[in-house]
């Protein structure tokens, strides 16, 4: 199946001219992310990775995307976006999610052009919201897409595969990411950063962003040993888990009462 995800991207970029141009991959270090990069370079596009970060990053998946691409030989940026997302959520009710992407969005947009990249690539894949009215408004094959138009096309080399395809492939690449064990928003494994659990209607600050970070990582040490998945939405603290059993609740309820919920 592997080799068949290959043979098929080398043939589309041949037929689309991508074998000339420089590629960017925006690459968070999850498995969608990671296959997508493990195959444009196995195809033989010229490809390097761009990671964004911020204060309340977890940092071991970010040393994670650092070893990855230097085993696969791959130009690897690293780009701190901090004062961009302070500027765009502070203040606004949550998700920080939306502002978030906002923030690499145009922070991709800027630095491909300024850095010689002719496509940026992404690891959407076909269970991504993407699919359905956005990327219909495409002309020709969803992979290579003007969508969303700000400048420059789109590579989705993954998108016609479903998320339990991805898995597939992944396992076939020996792919295995570095786990926080957050419970993520579904079952498959779909991490982000602990930004994503400040509660919905609270208005977003520095100091809340602080707690999200702190409180989830406090709990991500027990998850990891416990092997279940957890995250913990501020400030109402709301225990979230994956297969969670009483002793495992007690200890994070433990570990919970040592933060300030103020």
């Amino acid at each position: 199946m592997l080799g068949d995800a290959v043979e098929g991207l080398k043939n589309f970029a041949v037929k689309t001219g991508l074998t000339a141009e420089r590629v960017l991959l925006l690459f968070s270090g999850g498995k969608d992310s990671s296959l997508a990069l493990y195959l444009l370079k196995e195809a033989g596009l010229d490809v390097s990775a761009l990671t964004f970060f911020h204060r309340w990053s977890w940092k071991e998946p970010l040393r994670w995307t650092m070893k990855f691409t230097k085993k696969l030989g791959v130009e690897h940026f690293l780009v701190d976006i901090t004062d961009g997302l302070l500027r765009e959520a502070v203040g606004r009710k949550g998700p920080v999610c939306i502002n978030c992407k906002k923030v690499m969005l145009w922070n991709a947009r800027w630095f491909a052009a300024n850095n010689g990249f002719d496509i940026l690539a992404k690891g959407d894949n076909a269970n991504d919201k993407i699919i359905g009215a956005l990327l219909d408004q495409c002309e020709g094959d969803i992979r290579l897409c003007e969508i969303p138009r700000i400048g420059i096309p789109t590579l989705r080399p993954l998108i016609r595969y479903t998320a339990t395809e991805v898995e597939a492939l992944a396992e076939e690449a020996r792919i295995r990411p570095y786990r926080m064990y957050e419970h993520a928003r579904r079952r498959q494994w779909r991490e982000g950063c602990p930004l994503q659990y400040i509660d919905r209607e609270e208005v977003v600050t520095p100091e809340l962003m602080d707690l999200a970070y702190r409180v989830n990582y406090g709990v991500s040490k027990i998850a990891r040993r416990r092997k279940v998945r957890v995250s913990v939405r501020v400030p109402s603290f709301e225990v979230m888990c994956w297969d969670c059993d009483p002793d495992t609740l007690e200890e994070i309820k433990r570990t919970l009462s040592a933060f300030d919920r103020r």
